[in-house]
């Protein structure tokens, strides 16, 4: 095994629930495929018509909302600090601060399986930048920049 073999993670749902706090309704993330610490992840969304969301966007033509690909993007770039930062990393939550260049390429429908490539643009101090692109069947489907802080829950 190559060390770049080694260095990528396959994280299931319960370690992505002990890294961020969403749950369901809007826990967008099924699994991390891969994730190579301070560098990229690669996040799994099964889209299923059992989302909540499809009730009304949009009824006869369920198509998922393009700021929820933006959230399963942002939620992957968390799992990836958290577990970049490891034991320091431990309850911190990861904000929001910026979304730039957001494009939305094609819809995300139910039966899709949604895969987020997330990559560290650059990090200093608790202030990370990422790129994201959301793909389904290798087909880009939503891209972004964006970045986060991270913060202690009651600094909030």
């Amino acid at each position: 095994m190559s060390d770049v073999q080694a260095k990528k993670e396959i994280i299931d749902v319960r370690g992505i629930m002990n890294k961020i706090p969403h749950r369901y309704p809007l826990l967008l993330v099924d699994r991390i495929l891969e994730c190579e610490k301070g560098k990229s992840a690669v996040g799994l969304k099964n889209v299923t018509f059992n989302e909540p969301y499809f009730q009304g966007h949009f009824p006869g033509a369920p198509v998922m909302p393009g700021v929820l690909i933006v959230e399963a993007m942002a939620q992957t770039s968390g799992v990836l600090v958290v577990h970049t930062m490891g034991v320091e990393g431990e309850g911190k939550l990861v904000y929001f601060m910026t979304i730039d260049n957001a494009k939305f390429r094609r819809p995300v429908t139910p039966g899709d399986s949604l895969h987020i490539h997330v990559e560290v643009v650059k990090s200093r101090g608790p202030v990370w930048k990422f790129k994201g692109e959301a793909k389904v069947d290798g087909v880009l489907c939503a891209e972004a920049e964006f970045s986060a802080m991270i913060m202690e829950p009651e600094t909030v």
